[in-house]
């Protein structure tokens, strides 16, 4: 079978799934690099802000593929997810955002394996910006919150990448693109609380982003008002915001419920390896297990506003 038949079928299986691909060859890995790097150059990125989120970046090819010649972007479709928390007898429900739980990783994964280990071609994750890929892929779209937009699922997805030594059939790359949309549109920028999306330039300001802030385990800057938080991580401000996702704004996955004591062991800090094994597996399930730290510290920000 051809590389184009092969990439073809592979893309049939993810679309009957619901879930959506593009390749292009490894040569535009260089590309991916280049570009970090003129924002680097231009001091579009505060240092901490890179240090932090973009240094863990890997623009080698992996010691398992060293022979990789292209790179595949793919997305799934992913809900909000409402978790449910009690607290001094009362219930409370707090969102988290799409692009958390690793679940749909896996599902892509396995979909691309099927199609080609066959075929005698391999995958290997890959740690690249994926919504910079996307977008030059021409999988997505960025809008002016600078999320990547995907068509029919607005930002409600979750990328994943993968190094493959399947040649990509063609070279797909069409650079950066925008959505048409965000042209005459303000929405995001008028409710992002932080004021991290401007009209002076495409890039928001990251530094600024409540994302940036309550991913971090840095205590909160004082500038920072407690009533902009409004996810227990991660926020959804411009998302809820933007016209584009409006079919999606009450799409939730109802996820897990935490108990009263469940709730009580982490607003106490108690670390992921100390918890039950049923508390862990539901943090899991959200994709939060790693980031217990942070869930503790967020979700005590959250209850001081809502159970005062």
């Amino acid at each position: 079978m051809s590389h184009s038949r092969l990439w073809g079928l592979a893309t049939s299986e993810l679309e009957q799934r619901g879930f959506k691909g593009s390749i292009v060859p490894i040569a535009r890995l260089a590309d991916l690099s280049s570009e970090i790097e003129r924002h680097r150059r231009a001091g579009d990125f505060e240092e901490v802000f890179y240090q932090e989120r973009l240094t863990r970046l890997d623009y080698a090819l992996p010691a398992q593929l060293p022979d990789a010649c292209s790179l595949i972007i793919a997305t799934a479709p992913q809900p909000q997810r409402r978790v449910g928390f009690h607290f001094k007898d009362k219930p409370y429900h707090f969102t988290v955002p799409p692009t958390y739980s690793p679940d749909t990783d896996k599902a892509v994964e396995s979909v691309l394996t099927q199609v080609l280990q066959p075929a005698g071609f391999r995958l290997y994750p890959a740690r690249v910006p994926e919504k910079l890929l996307a977008v030059c892929s021409g999988l997505a779209r960025y809008g002016k919150n600078n999320i990547a937009y995907v068509e029919g699922m607005g930002s409600f997805h979750r990328l994943a990448a993968f190094f493959s030594d399947l040649p990509a059939p063609e070279d797909n790359w069409v650079g950066l693109r925008a959505l048409e949309q965000c042209d005459k549109c303000t929405a995001c920028m008028s409710r992002c609380p932080t004021g991290a999306i401007v009209s002076h330039r495409f890039l928001i300001l990251a530094e600024r982003c409540l994302t940036f802030h309550n991913e971090r385990t840095a205590e909160f800057p004082e500038w920072i008002d407690p009533s902009w938080h409004n996810c227990l991580i991660g926020c959804m401000a411009c998302q809820l915001a933007c016209p584009v996702n409006k079919r999606f704004f009450h799409w939730f996955d109802e996820g897990v419920s935490f108990t009263g004591e469940e709730t009580a062991l982490l607003l106490r800090g108690v670390p992921g390896d100390q918890l039950p094994q049923t508390t862990g597996a539901k943090l899991e399930k959200l994709g939060l297990l790693e980031d217990v730290n942070l869930v503790s510290r967020n979700l005590a920000v959250l209850l001081r506003q809502h159970a005062a």
